[in-house]
């Protein structure tokens, strides 16, 4: 592996060139010109940043057909010392390609990533009937895997632009089920200081309940609902040492900055015999979030004066 240049930053993401990850990694400013590192699949992109390899590595963490992509849930509540700076939204669409001179009607084999594959179905069931699904790391390897003769391959599902870094043909375009499905992607650097609120924020964490009891849930949920923080993604994931003992993984609207998210994170850390802190960071939509008055910054700062001037006796008790 070749060393960076003195004085710039590394960037892991799922390659090849070309990919959705790579897309995302685009916009943000700050990587522009650093060096970009492609790798082959989530876990080498964290560990890059666990060992020093990269300063950051852009990961796919929740799809809008799909939901969220479980293994990078599991992995971000279970490696110490990672922190979300940022989430960007990619549209995704797809394209059939093959070697050229190739025709639909002679297409049995289909290369793709499964969550591709799984937004393709129906067109390919419809179109390509027959045929069978073999998996690749990305979607822009499946397109590499063409020109594999040990492959076995006749067509596979790429991004569109993908005959600007390949000598394919395309078969069809807009194969995908949903023409509106977008993928969020996250960057994921080790523990930095939280930067300051933009007003239109999220902060992730992964929690798990105390015990298993009915109303253990409601009660984590009730630490948000209390203070007037919504709830963004609110998903299940074993935790993995016994059934039946699950931890949730929770986008909350605002930053820990916010009155309102502080006093809530502190309930569910009083709560939760494990919290993992994932950031927070600016919303890729910069929706600022609706807040009712009797949960905005000011409130919460005067509840805590009037308080303090019960303790000391140099406030009216009754407010």
């Amino acid at each position: 592996m070749n060393e960076r240049p003195a004085g710039s930053r590394r960037y892991s993401y799922l390659g090849p060139a070309g990919t959705f990850t790579e897309a995302a990694l685009k916009q943000v400013p700050e990587a522009v010109g650093e060096d970009w590192r492609p790798v082959a699949n989530l876990g080498e992109a964290l560990n890059d940043v666990v060992t020093g390899v990269s300063d950051a590595a852009m990961i796919a963490i929740e799809n809008s057909i799909d939901g969220g992509v479980t293994v990078a849930q599991d992995a971000l509540a279970t490696i110490p010392d990672l922190r979300i700076v940022g989430e960007y939204l990619v549209p995704v669409s797809f394209v059939l390609v093959a070697r050229p001179g190739a025709r639909l009607e002679d297409v049995e084999v289909v290369a793709a990533h499964p969550v591709a594959y799984g937004q393709c179905r129906a067109w390919l069931d419809g179109n390509a009937p027959g045929h069978r699904h073999l998996q690749a790391t990305s979607n822009v390897q499946a397109a590499a895997d063409l020109f594999d003769p040990e492959k076995g391959i006749d067509a596979a599902i790429a991004p569109p632009g993908i005959a600007d870094h390949y000598d394919v043909e395309v078969l069809a375009e807009g194969i995908a089920e949903n023409p509106d499905a977008e993928t969020r992607f996250v960057l994921v650097s080790r523990t930095v200081p939280v930067g300051e609120p933009t007003g239109a924020d999220k902060t992730s964490l992964i929690v798990e309940l105390p015990d298993d009891r009915a109303g253990a849930l409601l009660d984590l949920l009730e630490q948000f609902a209390t203070r007037g923080v919504n709830l963004t993604l609110l998903a299940s994931r074993p935790v993995g040492d016994r059934m039946g003992r699950y931890r949730f993984v929770i986008d909350a609207e605002g930053h820990v900055k916010d009155e309102r998210v502080a006093d809530a994170l502190l309930g569910v850390k009083r709560f939760s015999p494990n919290v993992v802190f994932l950031g927070s960071y600016p919303r890729a939509d910069r929706i600022a979030a609706s807040i009712r008055d009797a949960h905005d910054d000011g409130t919460f700062r005067d509840a805590r004066d009037w308080l303090r001037g019960v303790i000391e006796g140099t406030a009216d008790s009754e407010g």
